[in-house]
């Protein structure tokens, strides 16, 4: 046997031997303490532990056991010196005392970590709570450890025992052997290491000569780097008691290299962030340690992130630590850099001349996000930097302007920059002759052109007039920008006043000249305004509109790579009043026709064309054919099928926009109203031959040719226009109904009506019924009453019109209702004397 093994057994047996005297001596006291009954009852429970701990082999050869077992010892011998005691009855305190004394030794049996069963562990967790939490009076002795009376602890709360437990024994151990096991002690000896120290650094046991002679804070610093994360968590948990008890650890702490290892923390779990940054705040104090931690990469990006965690006590940390570090400009900027903007607002605003001028700058300079935009305005940036522009020297008027300019970019940040006043400000430096100045008017007008993009640009109209003024004074960049902002000023759905006073002011004598700029850009945004404007007036763009004018838009329709530019071109051109035969004969001399139908059926082929620019090219192609379509002109009208006017016009009835279907059934229209006379003339001449009865027209009962008759029955025009009635769209339901009405006109009303019921038109009439407007109603009114007059339709259809027929009679303006009272005549659902007529 080993005599370590038996010299241990020897000891057990005799602290067994004193803790049965100090029991029975407690229990046959001749004071009958009822305290010193209790006390015994308490030391009986140690025997059971002692014998299960004798017989586990790693107890025996444990030195921390045996410094446990020897200080039970000791205390039992305290234990029978005060039983003894002629005062013991009175002696509660020194009992109690002595009570918890007898449960820090017992912890050093926890604190050995011996491999012992769960079951051993619970009975030592057990005793030792109850030993910890006793509290003796006069007459009883309480404990707030239900479960110890139980005698029952869970593996985790046996655990979490082992972790809290810090005994006074531990101060006894050689303190060199504490500092050994801080230096290079294994995760356990560290742990263990660790606790003592934190209990001893706690009470003040040591000093602060102590702490320095045995360089404590480079000891722990070094195992803040390399320890677990427990121990790393009780590292810095220390190293800021040792910071916030003399300003010599702050010192020890504050060199690079100690500042880098914390930092490196701010990257950890919450727990060990959570110490960090509140330990990097401590020392922020420091002018050094401020310093050096905004030279720490990644540290102010880390703090960021910490700021705008979920954890309170952190970001509120994280937050005053920011605040301290942004006393220095620099460090202002980086926190910018990482998304944290208050001290770079707060520099704009408070500032010296020149740190304003270099976060503005900086400002400039920044790859900003939307939201980190948003977040500047909503932060006040924009005030100051306005101010800045306004009335610093010409280093902050440029700062400022390209920092303006970055957030003027958000849309968050459009209404602040107008209610700063910052238009105005930007006008007069527009029109500036400084020399000093020039450089800032680019950058001026481009966050004009942004600013005009809000509708709180049309409060002062004089804006538009004053910026329509400068095109002529300005370099090809300003140009594009004011043209750029004129063009969102003119798009505003409430700008007709605006755009009034800028024809007033001379808008088109300003803009024409522009249709020659060599300037692509230009010359595009010009058309565009151009446009926009000749929209609500078309007579005054005809007066202004010479022929030049007028062949140079046709050869930007033929020439131009742009679909925009296209569009915009063909849709002033549509803008002209058809009325104007001069500009109509001008465009066929120009061959314009060709040119629209070639520009139209390659618009999907163009590299640069877009979705939006098609539809707005389509939209004004029709427009123009409308011109060509006239039915006053049936030379033209030939002219135009020729060309392949109708079959054009029958695709946009099927894939082009509401209102590029409208204007398609219009100029349709206008060809169909001359189908009957051509049909009848084409009828006398071929009088002699018999065509076949598939050659002829159902409805017009002739020989129809497209080229010749215009006919939309053999163009195959009438399925779309009654599909384009069936649809949700309500733009087009006026034209497509005028087509569609040029198939019953009064001397063939029967041949049109059969074929628009079988063809399903009746059914769409009588949807435009119910959901088209006044004058869409009235047209298919009257085409119904025209096709109920036929005793077939009105027998077949009568039944499926009458109950809107109804409504419209009860609740429609005078006019629609007089004629659904007729049509319910018809029906013999009214009578021809009702007082609807």
């Amino acid at each position: 046997m080993d005599k370590r093994d038996s010299s241990f057994g020897e000891l057990v047996s005799k602290l067994e031997a004193s803790i049965r005297d100090v029991a029975s001596m407690a229990k046959g006291s001749e004071t009958e303490s009822e305290n010193l009954l209790e006390f015994g009852v308490l030391a009986e429970k140690f025997v059971p532990i002692l014998d299960d701990l004798s017989d586990n082999d790693k107890a025996k050869g444990s030195s921390p056991m045996r410094k446990a077992v020897e200080s039970l010892d000791k205390e039992f011998g305290r234990a029978k010196a005060l039983i003894r005691s002629p005062n013991a009855r009175e002696a509660v305190k020194q009992i109690e005392d002595l009570t918890h004394d007898l449960g820090r030794s017992l912890g050093l049996v926890l604190f050995a970590r011996l491999d012992i069963s769960t079951e051993i562990k619970q009975k030592i967790s057990a005793l030792h709570r109850e030993l910890m939490n006793t509290n003796f009076t006069t007459s009883q002795i309480t404990s707030s450890s239900t479960s110890s009376e139980m005698g029952f602890y869970s593996e985790s709360e046996v655990e979490e025992e082992e972790d809290n437990i810090v005994e006074e024994e531990r101060i006894n151990l050689d303190i060199n052997d504490l500092v050994l096991q801080l230096k290079y002690g294994d995760d356990d000896q560290l742990k263990c290491a660790l606790l003592g120290l934190q209990h001893v650094v706690n009470g003040k046991v040591v000093n602060q000569e102590w702490i320095s002679e045995h360089s404590i804070v480079p000891i722990l610093i070094n195992r803040l780097s390399v320890g677990k994360q427990n121990s790393r968590l009780t590292v810095m948990r220390i190293l800021r008691t040792l910071a916030s008890q003399d300003a010599i650890n702050k010192e020890k702490m504050a060199d690079d290299g100690s500042l880098s290892v914390l930092v490196k923390s701010l990257a950890r779990d919450v727990e060990e962030r959570r110490e960090a940054v509140g330990l990097l705040l401590s020392l922020s104090d420091l002018n050094a340690v401020r310093r050096r931690i905004g030279r720490l990469q990644g540290c102010i990006v880390m703090l960021v992130a910490v700021l705008n965690s979920e954890d309170s006590i952190a970001s509120n940390d994280a937050c005053k630590l920011l605040n301290a570090l942004s006393s220095n400009t620099q460090n202002a900027l980086h926190m910018a850099e990482a998304g944290y903007f208050k001290p770079l607002v707060q520099y704009l605003k408070e500032g010296s001349d020149m740190s304003k001028i270099l976060m503005a700058s900086a400002l400039s300079r920044m790859e900003l996000t939307d939201q980190s935009k948003a977040s500047l305005g909503e932060d006040g940036a924009i005030n100051p930097l306005v101010k800045m522009f306004s009335a610093g020297k010409l280093e902050a008027k440029l700062s400022a302007l390209g920092a303006l300019h970055d957030l003027s970019s958000s849309t968050e940040n459009i209404q602040r920059l107008v209610s700063s006043g910052i238009v105005g400000y930007l006008l007069q430096l527009l029109f500036s002759v400084t020399s000093v100045l020039m450089t800032l008017r680019e950058p001026a007008s481009a966050i004009l052109a942004r600013i005009a993009h809000s509708e709180s640009a049309l409060v002062n109209p004089e804006v538009a007039q004053q910026m329509l003024s400068l095109l002529n004074l300005s370099s090809p960049t300003i140009q594009c920008h004011l043209l750029q902002a004129l063009n969102s000023i003119a798009a505003h759905p409430s700008a007709s006043k605006v755009k009034r006073k800028m024809r007033e002011k001379g808008a088109f004598q300003l803009l024409l000249p522009f249709l020659t700029e060599s300037n692509p850009k230009i010359r595009t945004d010009a058309l565009k305004l151009l446009y926009t404007l000749s929209k609500d007036s078309p007579e005054e763009l005809g007066e202004q509109l010479g022929e030049s004018h007028l062949f140079t838009l046709v050869s930007i329709t033929a020439t131009s790579i742009s679909m925009i530019e296209k569009a915009a071109a063909v849709g002033i051109l549509s803008n002209i009043p058809i009325a104007d035969k001069k500009a109509t004969d001008a465009m066929k001399t120009a061959n314009l026709l060709p040119i629209l139908l070639s520009a139209k059926s390659s618009s999907s082929a163009t590299s640069t064309s877009t979705d939006q620019a098609e539809l707005w090219l389509e939209e004004s192609v029709a427009g123009v054919l409308i011109r060509f379509t006239i039915p006053s002109d049936k030379k033209m009208q030939h002219f135009s099928a020729e060309h392949g006017v109708i079959l054009s016009l029958v695709k946009l009835l099927s894939s082009g926009s509401p209102l590029a279907r409208a204007r398609a059934a219009n100029a349709l229209a206008q060809l169909s109203q001359n189908s009957f006379s051509l049909a009848k003339s084409k009828r006398s001449r071929w009088l002699c031959v018999s065509p076949s009865s598939d050659a002829l027209c159902e409805v017009h009962e002739s020989f129809c040719k497209v080229k010749c008759t215009f006919c939309i029955v053999k163009a195959g025009a009438v399925a779309p226009l009654i599909h384009a009635l069936e649809g949700k769209e309500r733009e087009a339901d006026e034209a497509v109904l005028d087509a569609l009405g040029t198939l019953i006109q009064d001397d063939n009303c029967e041949n049109g009506s059969n074929y628009l019921a079988k063809i399903s038109g009746v059914a769409a009439l009588i949807k435009v019924l119910e959901s088209g407007n006044v004058k869409a109603q009235e047209k298919a009114l009257t085409m119904l009453e025209k096709i109920f007059s036929i005793d077939e339709h009105r027998l077949k259809y009568g039944a499926s019109a009458q109950m809107v027929l109804i409504d419209l009679a009860q609740t429609a303006n005078s006019r629609l209702k007089s004629t659904a009272a007729r049509i319910l005549a018809q029906l013999e659902l009214l009578q021809i004397q009702s007082s609807y007529f």
